[in-house]
C-alpha cells in the first residue's frame, strides 16, 4: 500500500478524475465512478470505513442518498491527500450535478409512470396483448413478461397512426442516444426499477459497482506490471476494448432504409397506404430478415443472447428484410434496412423441421424471423445456434437416459455430428461449458413442464455435475423472462429400458406392504414438508394462484388439505442438494477400531409374583439348588420353555428369553437367560416380520420374579423341499400374532449383521438342566482370544524359561519352524528405509503471474498417494516357544512367548521400494536375525519355503494359497549383501528334494509343507457351481469366480449388447441372454423352456450359485420416499433380482453393489433386501470391500450382499491381502445410528505390499493422444509381478485395445501442459496464449475481479474471474472461452475443493480413482492422465487397473470399452470371494465327510 502521506494513483487513473470532474455527470454516478477508480488505492482505513459504510446500508441502517454523501466526503479526504486542488472541483461539480440530477429525476420519474400506466392499458387492452404478447405463445409460457416489454417504446393500447406512434418514439430514442452513455444505463436502470423488489435494486446496485471498473476505462493508457486495475470493458456490450476478437459493425448501404420506412416499403407492405387497415391489424406485422449484424450503440458487433437485452442494454441491428412469406435467405424481393430497434426481445419457436432453430426479434413495430446472418456476425451468430442445439441434445438424452453420468453426456456431446446448416464442425466439453446456464435453464423449464410425480431431468447425477462444474445458477429463468425451446412433449422413452419388474409373490408382497404402510404413514403425517434453500430467485417469488397446489391454498379459495408448495416454485437448489446428500454419505477417513461388543443393559421392571418350587431340586452344585420347574402364578414354567420380561420403559416392547436353567442360592429364586432379540433390533429394523427373533449369544442370570409371563417360540426350520419352493405363493405370515407366539429361523452376529442358521453346540448329558449354548459359545470364544502353550519339551529346561513344542491361538496350532505374521511394529529392521519425501509446495518459487493457480494447492496431500499406505505384516519363522519361570519354578503359561528369525521384504533391505518392484510379492530374504515376541501379537500363520527345496515350480507354489512365500537367499543386514541360506533356514522336512531355482514343473506334490500335513489328511474335490450371472456386464464377477474355481457360468444375462458380445468372447460356453431379465423371468415362470431366439433358459434347479450387480441409479437420487419413489423402487431391478433368486433358490447368493447401496433411503433397500432372503430362509450378511486391497491399483468401494442356502455354510468376506491407502478404506456402515463392519480381523493391514500405477502399467509401449491400434506388439517384457501376472503363463505376443480416446485440440493442449509431477492437476497449468493443433490459438484467462476469499497474488494481481468472487450474483458477461486454463474451474472452486485432481496426472507410486465408464479430464475422477505422456489413459491401462489379464477381450468402439471395463467388478475382488465359498463348501464337506466316517465307525461296532 501507498504510505499514508498521499495516494500514488497511476496517470490513467488522474486522468479519467479530471474527466469525470468536467463531464456533470449525476452525483451518484460520479461518486461510484471515483470510488471504482481509486478503490485499490486507498489507505486501510479509508476501505475499513467503506466497508462499514456498505455494512450500515445492506442492513438498511442508513439510506442510499446518505451512503452517497458520506463515500463522496472520504473520497474528498483522501483525494486531497493526493491532490489538494482536487477537492474544490469535485464540491462545486457535485452542486451542479445535484442540480441536474434533481431536474433529470423529475422528468424520469414521468417516464416511468407513464411506463406504469401503457403497463396497465396492455393488460387490459386485448388486441394489444395479442398484439404484444399474442404470438408469446411460440416462445413458450412466460418468456416475454419482463420488464423489456414496459419499455416507454411499446405501443399503448389505442394506435393513433402509424406515423405519429413513430415520431414519438423516435424522440425517446435520440434523447437517449444525444445523453451519455452512462446516463443511459442509469436512465434503463430506473424504469427497470418500478418493478423490482428492494432486494433486486440493492442486488443491480451491487452489479452496477461491478461493471463500474471496465466502463471508466474507455481511454486507458497501458497500465503497468503489476496491474492493478483490470482491462477496459465497454459499459453496454461488455466485451473487453482490448480483445482482438471484438468487431465493429461496417455501416449500412446507401439505400438501406430506417424502421418506419421499410415497414411501409411497398415490397414489404401488406396493406395500402390507408392506415386503418394496419390499426384493424391485431398483431405487429411480421417480416423475415437475411444478412443481419446486432450491434449496440457503439457499434460493437455482440451477441444478443448473452442477458443485454434483459438488461436494458439497447442493441440495434441492420439487415436485408424480406416478406414474411419468402423463405429464401438471397437477398432480393425485399429491402436493406439500418439500424432498426432497440431490440425489445428475442424469442425462440422450436425447430424449422429440421435442426435448426427459429428465432426471432421484437421491436416496438415488428417482429422479424432470423434466416442467415451477414459475413463478420456469421461467428457470433453460430454459438447462439450451438447453445440452442446443445440444449436439444441435452434434454433429449437425458429423457432416454435419466441414469447417464456426466461422462456419458460428454460421450454423447462429442459424437454427435452437428446439422450441416450450422457454422460449427465438433462439439466439445468446451462448448458443452460455455452454454451451461442456458442448458441448464431449458432442462429446468422442461422439468416445469412435465409432471409433478415425474423425477426432474435436473437432479440427474449428470446435470447435478455440469451445475457444480459451471457454476450454473438455478431458479434464475422461473423470476426473469427467459427464452424456452417448445420441446415436442414427451419423447419416446427408449424402448430398451428395462420393463415392469417381474416378481415372485413374495419379493412382491415383502415390498408391496412395507411400502403399503409407509405411505399410510406419510399420508398421516402430511406428507414431508420440503424445505426451500430461501434464497435463489424461485424461493422469493409469490405463488402462482394458478397450478393445482395453488387452487388447494385457503388464500386461493381452496380447501388447504394437501398442504403442497406451489408447483412454479419448486426450489431447483434443494432438489439437486438432496440428490447430492444421498450420494455422498458422508465416511470417516480413518478405519474404525474393532469395538469390543458391549452387551445392552436391559432395564428390566420387577412384577409381583407368586413363585413356588415344583418338585425336588434335581441337582446341587455348591450352594445353588437346580429344580426343573417351577410355578409362576399358577403358570408352570420349566427349563427350555421361553419367558416375557417387562422393561422398565414402558414404549419398550417385551423382552424374551429361554430358561436354560433353574436355581436358588443366597440371592433367591433365579433362572438364567438366554435371550432372543426381535427383528427390530437387528439391521432389518422396521422391515422385519414383527413376530421374527433371532438367538444372540447373550445370556444372564436373573431373579425368577423379572418374568412376566410365558410365550411360545418355535424354530421355523426349512423344509425338507426347500430348494424346489421357489416362487409359490406363500403366505408372508408365517404364524398368527397372538401376543404370546413367535418364532426364530436364525442365530444373529449383532457385530457384523450375520444371519445364520442356529449352531449346534454339544451339551454334555451330566448338565443337561444347566448348559447354555450362548455361555459355552462364548466361552469357547474367549479361551480361543488366550495363547495356550502344549508339549512341554523337559529335556531342554533351563532356569528362566519352560520351552515347549506346540502353542494354539485364535483355533490355530503353531509349532517350532511354522511362519507367522507379525504386526509391522511387532519388530525394526537394522536397514533404515528411506523415508518417502513429503513433498511441500514451496510457492514462494513459482512465478504467480504465469501460474496464477497454483496458489490452491496449499493441502500437501495429494488423491491417489501411496505416501500413508502402511507397512505390509511383517513374516518369522518360530525358532522356539517358551514360557518365564515363575520364581517357585513353575513356569508362567499365562504370557506365551515365541523367538522368531526374522524375514525380510525385498524393500526392507539396503535396496529399498525399488527393488520391491521387479521381485514376486511373495519372496523373502532370510535373515539370522531374531526376535523375541508375545505369541499374543501374532496375527496368523503362513507359509515360507526355500525355493530350492520345492517339487513343483515356483509359480505352482504360489499359486496354491495366499498365505504362501518362497525365499532364494539370506540378507546380511551388517555388510549389506546377499548370501545362500544357512542349513538350518531350510524347512527341515524339505530338505534336499529340490528341483534346482523351483524353474522345472513339480512332479505332483508329494510331500506336502508340514502344516498342511497336520491339518488336511487329503484335499477334497470342490465341484463348480452352475452359476448365473444377472446384469453381467463384459464378466468381471464371473472371471474372477472362474479363476478361484468355485463356479462354471452357464448362463448369463446382460442387456447392453456390446458389453454381451464381450461376454461371449470371454466365455464361448455361456448361454447370454441380450434381453430384459424381467421378461426371461416371465417366461420361465410360465413354464417356458426357450427364449424367441430359442435358447434353452435355465429352470428350476438348475442354477446352484447366482451372481449379479443389478444397476440401481433410479433411486440413488431420492433420499425419501414418496408414492412415486416407492412404485419406482418397487419396479426395481433389486426387486427383479431377488425375484430370480426366490425362483431359483441356489446354493450362493451374491449381490454386488456400489458402496452407497447400503446407505440409500436411510439404508431402507439394504434392509428390504435382507428381509427378502430372510424370509426365504437364506442366511445372509453384507459389507463393503475395497478393492485395492484385494490386488489392484485402484480406489473402489463395492457393497457386497452374501447369502447362503439351508444346510450351506455362509461364507466370511476375504481378510484384505494388500496394504491400502487407509483414507479409502473406511469400510463401516451405519444403519439407523450403529455401526457394522465386515467380518475381516485384520482392519487396514494385509500380507503383500500395496500394487501401485507402475506394477500396473509401466511395462506398455508409449502411444499418443486418439491412439487407434487395436492390436500392437508388447515391446518389452514384463517388469512386475503384477505384470507377469497380468499377462499370463502363455506366451501372448500381441498387445490389444492399448487405444485411447481423441481429445480435442485445446484439452490436447491442456494435457500437454501439466508437469509431470506427482499430483500435478490443472492447477500447475501456465496462463498463456497456445497454438493448437487445429490453427486456432488459445486466448490468456483474464482475472477481472476482487476474489474475496481469496484476496490478491504476491504480485498484486487480482485472482477472481466473476463478480461471484466478490460475494456478488454471476454475470454471464464474464465467462470465457478457449482459455488454457478452463475458466469454470477458477470460477466455481472455491466452493469445490479447488477442484483438486481434475486434468490430474495419475502418480507412478500411487493408484487410480475408481475406474471410470469415460476417462474425461474434467469428469467426476479427473485424475485420468497417464503419469508421463501427454494423453488419457487408455482401454488395457484401465482394465489392467481393474485385474483384467491382458487376455480378456472387450467388444465396441473406444467407448463401449471404457464403459465396459468400468462398470466391471474388479476380477481379483471376485476371486477373493469366490475363494471364501469355496472354503465353506469344502469345509461343509469335510464335516459330511466326518459325519459319514463316524457313522461308518458305529454301524462297524454294532456288526
Amino acid at each position: 500500500m501507498p504510505s499514508k502521506t498521499s495516494l500514488s494513483l497511476p496517470d490513467d487513473v488522474r486522468k479519467r478524475l479530471q474527466m469525470l470532474d468536467e463531464d456533470g455527470s449525476p452525483e451518484e454516478d460520479q461518486v461510484k465512478e471515483k470510488l471504482r477508480l481509486v478503490q485499490d488505492f486507498l489507505h486501510d482505513d479509508a476501505q475499513d470505513q467503506l466497508t462499514n459504510l456498505e455494512e450500515k446500508m445492506k442492513n438498511s441502517e442508513i439510506s442510499k442518498e446518505v451512503y452517497i454523501s458520506k463515500v463522496k466526503v472520504l473520497l474528498g479526504k483522501e483525494l486531497r491527500l493526493e491532490n489538494g486542488s482536487h477537492e474544490g472541483g469535485v464540491e462545486q461539480n457535485g452542486k451542479a450535478n445535484g442540480f441536474v440530477n434533481g431536474s433529470h429525476k423529475d422528468k424520469e420519474d414521468e417516464d416511468v409512470n407513464m411506463a406504469t400506466e401503457q403497463e396497465e392499458t396492455e393488460t387490459k387492452s386485448p388486441p394489444a396483448l395479442k398484439g404484444k404478447g399474442g404470438r408469446r405463445g411460440k416462445a413458450n409460457s412466460e418468456t416475454k413478461k419482463s420488464p423489456t416489454s414496459t419499455r416507454v417504446t411499446r405501443n399503448s393500447g389505442k394506435q393513433p397512426t402509424i406515423l405519429s406512434m413513430f415520431s414519438k418514439v423516435q424522440k425517446r430514442k435520440s434523447e437517449d442516444l444525444n445523453g451519455e452513455a452512462i446516463n443511459g444505463i442509469n436512465e434503463a436502470q430506473k424504469e427497470d426499477d418500478t418493478e423490482e423488489t428492494q432486494e433486486e435494486k440493492r442486488l443491480r446496485v451491487d452489479s452496477d459497482e461491478k461493471l463500474a471498473p471496465e466502463e471508466s476505462k474507455s481511454k486507458i493508457t497501458k497500465p503497468g506490471p503489476a496491474a492493478k486495475t483490470p482491462p477496459p470493458k465497454c459499459p453496454d456490450c461488455r466485451q473487453y476494448l482490448d480483445d482482438p476478437d471484438l468487431k465493429m459493425f461496417q455501416g449500412d448501404p446507401d439505400n438501406a432504409l430506417e424502421e418506419p420506412e421499410m415497414l411501409t416499403h411497398e415490397s414489404l407492405s401488406l396493406f395500402e397506404a390507408n392506415e386503418d387497415g394496419f390499426e384493424s391489424y391485431d398483431h405487429l406485422p411480421q417480416h423475415r430478415i437475411t444478412n443481419f449484424s446486432v450491434y449496440d450503440k457503439h457499434g460493437h458487433l455482440c451477441p444478443f443472447d448473452s442477458g443485454l437485452i434483459e438488461k436494458n442494454v439497447e442493441l440495434y441491428f441492420s439487415c436485408y428484410v424480406k416478406p414474411i412469406y419468402d423463405d429464401s435467405p438471397g437477398l432480393t424481393s425485399g429491402v436493406f434496412a439500418r439500424k432498426l430497434g432497440p431490440i425489445n426481445a428475442w424469442w425462440i419457436t422450436g425447430f424449422d423441421g429440421g435442426e435448426k432453430a427459429l428465432i426471432g426479434f421484437t421491436t416496438s413495430f415488428a417482429d422479424y424471423i432470423l434466416m442467415e446472418p451477414s459475413e463478420e456476425y456469421a461467428p457470433i451468430f453460430a454459438l447462439m445456434q450451438e447453445k440452442i442445439y446443445m440444449s436439444k441434445i441435452v434434454v433429449e438424452f437425458l429423457q432416454k437416459n435419466p441414469d447417464a453420468t456426466y461422462e456419458d453426456l460428454l460421450n454423447k456431446i462429442e459424437t454427435t455430428v452437428p446439422p450441416a446448416g450450422l457454422n460449427f464442425n465438433c462439439f466439445t466439453e468446451d462448448t458443452l461449458l460455455r452454454h451451461a446456464q442456458f442448458v441448464v435453464e431449458q432442462v429446468e423449464s422442461y422439468d416445469d413442464a412435465g409432471d409433478s410425480d415425474e423425477q426432474p431431468i435436473i437432479v440427474t447425477p449428470c446435470m447435478r455435475d455440469l451445475i457444480k462444474l459451471a457454476g450454473v445458477t438455478l431458479g434464475k429463468r422461473r423470476a426473469a423472462r427467459r427464452q424456452t425451446i417448445r420441446h415436442p412433449t414427451k419423447i419416446e422413452k427408449d424402448s430398451k429400458g428395462p420393463t415392469k419388474a417381474t416378481t415372485t409373490k413374495m419379493a412382491y408382497q415383502i415390498f408391496d406392504a412395507f411400502f403399503a404402510d409407509q405411505i399410510e404413514q406419510n399420508d398421516k403425517e402430511g406428507g414431508v414438508k420440503r424445505q426451500r434453500c430461501g434464497v435463489c430467485e424461485v424461493c422469493q417469488s409469490p405463488d402462482c394462484g394458478k397450478c393445482t397446489a395453488c387452487k388447494d391454498m385457503i388464500k386461493f379459495g381452496g380447501s388447504g388439505k394437501s398442504k403442497q408448495a406451489c408447483k412454479q416454485r419448486g426450489c431447483p437448489n434443494l432438489a439437486v442438494k438432496e440428490a447430492e446428500d444421498d450420494e455422498n454419505i458422508e465416511e470417516e477417513d480413518v478405519p474404525a477400531e474393532k469395538t469390543k461388543k458391549v452387551l445392552q443393559t436391559k432395564k428390566r421392571r420387577q412384577t409381583q409374583s407368586k413363585l413356588a418350587w415344583v418338585g425336588e431340586p434335581v441337582e446341587t452344585a455348591g450352594k445353588r439348588q437346580y429344580y426343573k420347574k417351577v410355578s409362576l402364578n399358577d403358570e408352570v414354567l420349566e427349563v427350555g420353555d421361553c419367558v416375557s420380561v417387562s422393561s422398565e420403559d414402558p414404549s419398550t416392547p417385551l423382552y424374551l428369553a429361554r430358561i436354560t436353567s433353574l436355581w436358588e442360592d443366597n440371592n433367591g429364586k433365579m433362572f438364567h437367560a438366554h435371550w432372543f432379540l426381535r427383528g427390530i433390533h437387528t439391521v432389518l429394523g422396521e422391515s422385519s416380520d414383527p413376530l421374527e427373533l433371532v438367538i444372540v449369544d447373550e445370556c444372564e442370570d436373573m431373579l425368577l420374579n423379572y418374568v412376566q409371563g410365558k410365550v411360545n417360540v418355535m424354530y421355523k426350520a426349512p423344509s425338507n423341499n426347500w430348494f424346489m419352493e421357489g416362487g409359490v405363493d406363500v403366505d408372508l405370515k408365517v404364524i398368527d400374532d397372538d401376543g404370546k407366539s413367535f418364532f426364530y429361523q436364525f442365530w444373529y452376529d449383532t457385530e457384523f449383521a450375520r444371519f445364520e442358521t442356529p449352531p449346534k453346540t454339544e451339551q454334555s448329558v451330566d448338565c443337561k438342566l444347566r448348559f447354555c449354548g450362548s455361555c459355552a459359545r462364548t466361552k469357547e470364544r474367549d479361551e480361543q482370544e488366550v495363547p495356550r502353550a502344549f508339549e512341554s519339551l523337559e529335556n531342554e529346561d533351563s532356569d528362566s524359561k519352560a520351552p515347549y513344542a506346540l502353542a494354539c491361538f485364535k483355533g490355530e496350532q503353531f509349532r517350532v519352524g511354522d511362519s507367522v505374521y507379525m504386526p509391522p511394529e511387532a519388530f525394526s529392521f537394522s536397514v533404515k528405509p528411506a523415508s518417502p519425501v513429503k513433498r511441500s509446495h514451496r510457492k514462494e518459487d513459482v512465478d504467480e503471474d504465469l501460474y496464477p493457480e497454483y496458489y490452491r494447492k496449499s493441502s500437501d496431500y495429494i488423491k491417489g498417494s501411496n505416501l500413508d499406505a502402511p507397512e505390509p505384516f511383517r513374516v518369522g519363522r518360530i525358532k522356539e516357544i517358551f514360557c518365564h519361570r515363575r520364581s517357585n519354578g513353575k513356569s508362567d503359561t499365562s504370557e506365551v512367548k515365541l523367538r522368531l528369525y526374522k524375514f525380510y521384504r525385498p524393500e526392507n533391505t539396503h535396496r529399498g521400494v525399488k527393488a520391491s518392484y521387479h521381485t514376486d510379492i511373495n519372496q523373502l530374504y532370510w535373515s539370522d536375525e531374531e526376535v523375541m515376541v508375545s505369541m499374543s501379537e501374532v496375527l496368523g500363520r503362513c507359509q515360507v519355503e526355500y525355493a530350492e527345496d520345492l517339487n513343483e515350480s515356483v509359480q505352482d507354489y504360489s499359486s496354491g494359497g495366499p498365505d504362501r512365500f518362497y525365499f532364494l537367499e539370506a540378507y546380511n543386514a551388517k555388510s549389506k549383501s546377499f548370501e545362500d541360506p544357512p542349513n538350518h533356514a531350510r524347512s527341515c522336512v524339505h530338505k534336499g528334494k529340490g528341483k534346482g531355482k523351483g524353474k522345472g514343473k513339480g512332479k505332483g506334490k508329494a510331500s506336502q509343507e508340514p502344516q498342511e500335513s497336520r491339518t488336511e489328511p487329503q484335499a477334497l474335490k470342490v465341484p463348480k457351481y452352475r452359476t448365473l450371472d444377472v446384469f453381467s456386464g463384459c464378466g468381471g464377477l464371473s472371471e474372477g469366480f472362474h479363476q478361484a474355481g468355485i463356479s462354471e457360468t452357464l448362463w448369463a444375462i446382460e442387456m447392453w449388447e456390446p458389453a454381451a458380445q464381450a461376454f461371449r468372447l470371454n466365455n464361448p460356453g455361456t448361454t447370454v441372454f441380450t434381453e430384459d431379465c424381467n421378461v426371461l423371468l416371465k417366461l420361465v415362470m410360465s413354464g417356458e423352456k426357450t427364449n424367441s431366439l430359442g435358447q434353452k433358459l435355465p429352470q428350476k434347479g438348475d442354477v446352484e450359485m447366482l451372481c449379479g450387480g443389478p444397476p440401481c441409479q433410479g433411486f440413488s437420487g431420492m433420499n425419501r420416499f414418496n408414492s412415486r419413489t416407492y412404485s419406482k423402487f418397487k419396479n426395481s431391478l433389486v426387486v427383479s433380482y431377488l425375484s430370480y433368486c426366490d425362483y431359483y433358490r441356489p446354493k450362493f447368493f451374491l449381490l454386488e453393489n456400489v458402496r452407497n447401496f447400503v446407505s440409500f433411503k436411510n439404508s431402507m433397500v439394504l434392509k428390504l433386501t435382507l428381509r427378502c432372503l430372510v424370509r426365504m430362509g437364506y442366511q445372509c450378511t453384507f459389507g463393503v470391500l475395497q478393492a485395492g486391497q484385494y490386488g489392484v491399483a485402484q480406489t473402489r468401494r463395492r457393497a457386497i450382499i452374501l447369502a447362503a442356502a439351508p444346510g450351506e455354510k455362509l461364507p466370511r468376506y476375504p481378510e484384505p491381502l494388500h496394504v491400502f491407502a487407509p483414507r479409502a478404506c473406511s469400510l463401516t456402515v451405519a444403519v439407523d445410528e450403529k455401526k457394522y463392519v465386515s467380518n475381516v480381523t485384520r482392519g487396514n493391514g494385509g500380507i503383500y505390499r500395496t500394487i501401485t500405477v507402475r506394477d500396473t502399467m509401466s511395462d506398455l509401449p508409449e502411444i499418443r493422444n486418439g491412439a487407434a491400434s487395436l492390436e500392437i506388439s508388447y515391446n518389452g517384457e514384463p517388469q512386475s509381478w503384477f505384470q507377469r501376472q497380468i499377462r499370463g503363463s502363455q506366451y501372448q505376443p500381441i498387445l490389444r485395445d492399448h487405444i485411447c480416446k481423441d481429445m480435442s485440440a485445446l484439452v490436447e493442449a491442456r494435457m500437454r501442459h501439466i508437469p509431470l509431477a506427482p499430483g500435478s492437476d490443472w492447477r500447475d497449468l501456465p496462463n498463456i496464449e497456445v497454438r493448437l493443433k487445429d490453427g486456432t490459438t488459445t486466448k490468456k484467462l483474464r482475472y477481472t475481479h476482487h476474489d474475496k476469499k481469496n484476496g490478491r497474488s504476491s504480485t498484486g494481481a487480482l485472482r477472481g474471474v466473476c463478480t461471484c468472487a466478490g460475494g456478488k450474483t454471476c454475470d454471464s458477461a464474464d465467462r470465457q472461452f478457449n482459455t488454457l486454463i478452463p475458466w469454470c474451474l477458477p470460477h466455481t472452486g472455491n466452493r469445490h475443493n479447488h477442484w483438486a485432481g481434475l486434468y490430474g496426472r495419475l502418480e507412478w507410486d500411487g493408484f487410480f480413482s475408481t475406474t471410470v465408464t469415460n476417462p474425461e479430464p474434467m469428469g467426476k475422477q479427473g485424475r485420468v492422465l497417464h503419469a508421463e505422456q501427454h494423453r488419457v489413459v487408455s482401454v488395457r491401462e484401465c482394465a489392467r487397473s481393474q485385474g483384467f489379464p491382458d487376455t480378456y477381450r472387450f467388444f465396441g468402439n473406444i467407448l463401449d470399452k471404457h464403459r465396459q471395463v468400468g462398470n466391471a467388478v474388479p476380477p481379483p475382488l471376485s476371486r477373493a470371494i469366490g475363494l471364501e465359498i469355496k472354503k465353506c463348501v469344502s469345509d461343509r464337506m469335510k464335516e459330511e465327510q466326518a459325519a459319514a466316517d463316524i457313522k461308518q465307525e458305529k454301524m462297524e461296532v454294532s456288526d
